[in-house]
């Protein structure tokens, strides 16, 4: 089977998933998808902003309810492509979870008492979705900070890696629109993690 990975970028919600093969010479998109992981009950899109107007005890409860459903539809997500993959012959052998730049969270009640720390605490609720959704399907993830992205494809690529990050931004010219900058980001995360520099290690 052709080994590929899958790189996502998460939004509120929702997030796209790229699954790639290839090497620093050849980049394959093996697949891509937009990915819901909030249902539809209220403030499940954005649990943060909702449970501010909570209070702390009923908070705590929308938070964690909120958790459950993300990680189930998220892991859901992965499976059936994962699976529709399989049936064309490609196996996932690793992922990665491109990542803000954000200190360590607070408690609950000094995030929910900050505008900037609910959107910070909500963009990681949806990525650890997603990251324990790889972990239960026995997808070994990786986070990778955005502002590092390049430095870690020079890493990886070496002087290869600008022709990398060509051939990836290039790709919607193959496979058609959408090809947005989540796309290209979550690609190239997506092969790092599949380069045999970082398998040798």
């Amino acid at each position: 089977m052709k080994p590929a990975t899958l790189g996502f970028r998460m939004h509120s919600g929702w997030g796209v998933l790229v699954a790639v093969s290839g090497d620093a010479d050849w980049v394959e998109v093996v697949d891509r998808k937009r990915i819901v992981v909030a249902d539809s009950t209220t403030g499940a899109n954005q649990p943060y902003h909702h449970a501010a107007r909570l209070r702390v005890q009923e908070s705590e409860n929308h938070i964690a309810t909120c958790a459950v459903a993300s990680d189930q539809l998220a892991s859901a997500a992965i499976e059936r492509v994962v699976g529709e993959l399989e049936a064309r012959d490609v196996r996932i052998v690793g992922a990665a979870v491109l990542l803000a730049s954000a200190r360590p969270l607070p408690s609950l009640p000094r995030i929910l008492a900050s505008h900037p720390l609910i959107h910070t605490a909500e963009g990681e609720f949806f990525r650890n979705s997603v990251r324990r959704a790889c972990e239960r399907l026995k997808i070994s993830v990786e986070g990778f900070r955005e502002r590092e992205l390049e430095e870690r494809a020079k890493a990886a690529f070496g002087k290869s890696a600008s022709g990398v990050q060509r051939r990836i931004a290039t790709a919607g010219s193959l496979i058609g629109a959408p090809w947005t900058r989540d796309h290209k980001a979550a690609a190239l995360a997506a092969l790092i993690v599949l380069s045999p520099t970082r398998n040798c290690d």
